[in-house]
């Protein structure tokens, strides 16, 4: 399902809690036949679809907002070099993706590497492609700490998108000349 340029995506888990729920529903409706479980039951079934889809299409249309920002303003930088002094700035990298987490629920983490080092990439939406171990990615996002009080540099992800690092070289030999 596509509303403009956002493609919302529910969650398994809340897939498989509104499927636990739907057997509750039916299952007490079988042994007390009781109309007025249904009349709300099944109101209340549709807005356990419906409330997780409408969070991710604001995510992820807040997100396709502030991508042309961090275009415009996150500056390149190597991996090595993300320090805490760093913390606020916008950054663009690009490496390999070694890992993926949680990707189920529709708020991956990727740990993303270059030649120079890996960082902790944590998005709060699903990305508009699917992103997976061993792809070559552009990440732009927000220098932050990992935990509230400190931690490790992380990256909190407004856009990552595939790239292939032959086309992007040839584009930027085509702007130098």
């Amino acid at each position: 399902m596509k509303f403009g340029t956002v493609n919302p995506k529910i969650s398994i888990l809340a897939i498989a809690v509104f499927g636990i729920f739907t057997i509750l529903l039916l299952v007490t409706y079988y042994f007390t036949r009781n109309w007025q479980i249904l009349a709300w039951g099944i109101p209340t079934l549709v807005l356990l679809l419906i409330i997780p889809l409408g969070l991710n299409y604001m995510s992820q249309s807040q997100y396709a907002d502030l991508t042309p920002v961090y275009e415009r303003e996150a500056r390149p930088v190597r991996i090595k070099l993300i320090n805490p002094g760093m913390i606020g700035d916008a950054v663009r990298i690009e490496g390999v993706v070694e890992r993926v987490y949680f990707q189920f629920l529709n708020r991956p983490q990727y740990l993303v590497a270059d030649r120079s080092g890996e960082i902790s990439v944590k998005m709060f939406t699903s990305p508009p492609e699917k992103i997976q171990k061993g792809d070559v990615v552009e990440v732009l996002g927000l220098v932050m700490k990992r935990y509230i009080m400190g931690g490790d540099p992380t990256i909190n992800c407004v856009s990552i998108r595939k790239i292939d690092k032959v086309v992007e070289r040839k584009k930027r030999e085509e702007k130098k000349s």
